[in-house]
């Protein structure tokens, strides 16, 4: 019997930098997918911060 294999396209959360390092409350977060096979590192990408009013750059986490 042929093994079931996972799907190469996980779920991953993103969290803004610079809200984190301002020191205010709350925080943005946006939750996307990526690709497990090619991006095999952090997704970093400019997302829309609505605390902030601006575009800052997210991190994935976990």
């Amino acid at each position: 019997m042929a093994k079931k294999a996972k799907g190469n396209r996980i779920q991953v959360i993103l969290e803004c930098t610079e809200h984190k390092a301002s020191g205010q409350s709350g925080t943005s977060r946006y939750i996307t997918t990526k690709n497990r096979k090619n991006t095999t590192g952090r997704l970093e990408l400019k997302k829309y911060n609505p605390v902030l009013r601006k575009v800052t750059v997210h991190k994935e986490i976990k």
